[in-house]
């Protein structure tokens, strides 16, 4: 009997030694990389001189990856919409990590389509990534067309290309 109690007490006693492990693992604080305001302005700035370069007048919006705004950026000129609709598909692209129009085509073969608060299905929005983490998203609103407010918003992205790793 006391050959038994052994193996049990030995098989017990690991399973509490993980356990603890385990909890102490648990409880470490967590390193994230973060946009600062002056990459966040950078990113925004670069998106907007990209569209005035093609001739339209937007809004650039930089959310952190909590999407909570960082910078908003509207260009002389263009259309108050812009200033929601910027940050709508930045949100979008913070909340489902892809772009915008990634989401909106993925969306639009449901029936009926989500109804996600604080997003829209248009193109214009992209995330910042690190690696596989999301740590941002930018949104460009106000181009003839969500294809040329992405291109605008990878422009702001590719500003700082160099700094996202």
């Amino acid at each position: 009997m006391s050959h038994i109690r052994f193996p049990v007490l030995a098989v017990g006693t690991l399973v509490l030694v993980g356990a603890f492990s385990m909890t102490a693992l648990s409880q470490e604080l967590l390193t994230e990389k973060a946009i600062s305001v002056d990459m966040a302005q950078a990113m925004a700035q670069a998106a907007l001189a990209q569209c005035r370069a093609n001739g339209y007048r937007v809004t650039a919006t930089v959310l952190d990856s909590g999407g909570n705004l960082k910078v908003v950026i509207r260009d002389d000129g263009a259309a108050l919409v812009t200033v929601d609709l910027s940050h709508r598909k930045a949100y979008s692209a913070v909340a489902f990590r892809r772009t915008s129009g990634e989401t909106a085509k993925a969306f639009g073969a449901m029936s009926p389509p989500p109804n996600v608060a604080g997003t829209v299905m248009l193109a214009g929005g992209v995330p910042i990534k690190v690696g596989n983490d999301t740590i941002g998203a930018i949104g460009v609103s106000g181009a003839p067309g969500g294809d040329k407010d992405e291109a605008c918003a990878n422009a702001g992205i590719a500003k700082v290309a160099d700094k996202l790793k």
